[in-house]
């Protein structure tokens, strides 16, 4: 099975790349891509940037080049749910937009003419959860994956996004446009999140830093793990 991994930030991708076997790097501009071997699978790894436009164009590019069986957005995320806490990790049962408003007729979130949320893949979601009786160290949750070009940092932000979707479980700036990408191309996808930080939390800038300082190595072999043990068919 060929797979698609799509970083937005270069600690995320890093981390992923130093791991590879057979590493082969390819492209072009602000397009690279690095193939190799992970498990029994035909990886190509991706950073596609921060923000909605960047992952959309970024999960284009990756499925017109390369036609992967499935994609996989890994990185960070914001818990916003009590039963989360830093380097849980929240795998996408759906995804929807917060910042989306297309007026009467259509859900909040919902991009006119698409569907209200997009489902995560089925049997990457199954695999996902099968980790937490593999004895991990870092939860994994299913849910709601909810993404806006915005970083939450505060509690009305958190409030907000919560009234709207309440249930809700992480924040970020991408998944939600690489789903409505693979969407159009028909290509299984799933968002594969660890917490780094909870907005709302008092002195959040510092509980965001600590992860990176402290966590994320460890938190980075969830993901290595979930990668690395994919079956070779979906």
């Amino acid at each position: 099975m060929t797979i698609g991994i799509i970083s937005a930030m270069d600690s995320e991708h890093r981390r992923l790349v130093e791991r590879l076997l057979d590493e082969n790097t390819s492209g072009d501009g602000s397009f690279r891509y690095v193939e190799g071997t992970l498990g029994g699978n035909h990886v190509i790894l991706t950073q596609c940037g921060i923000g909605k436009v960047s992952a959309a164009v970024g999960a284009s590019e990756l499925i017109r080049r390369f036609s992967p069986d499935c994609i996989v957005s890994t990185g960070v995320a914001g818990g916003i749910d009590a039963c989360l806490k830093v380097t849980d990790v929240v795998a996408s049962q759906r995804l929807v937009y917060h910042d989306v408003w297309c007026g009467d007729g259509n859900e909040y979130g919902q991009v006119q003419g698409f569907p209200a949320s997009y489902e995560g893949c089925s049997s990457l979601l199954k695999h996902a959860l099968s980790l937490n009786e593999a004895g991990m160290e870092s939860r994994i949750h299913s849910g709601l994956v909810c993404t806006g070009d915005q970083f939450i940092t505060n509690r009305t932000e958190l409030d907000t996004i919560k009234q709207r979707f309440p249930d809700g479980l992480a924040v970020d700036m991408e998944s939600a446009a690489i789903a409505q990408t693979c969407y159009l191309y028909n290509v299984p996808f799933l968002s594969f999140r660890i917490i780094s930080d909870t907005p709302g939390v008092e002195d959040h800038a510092s509980q965001y830093a600590d992860f990176w300082g402290t966590m994320a190595e460890r938190s980075f072999l969830t993901i290595w793990t979930f990668l690395s043990t994919l079956p070779s068919n979906l």
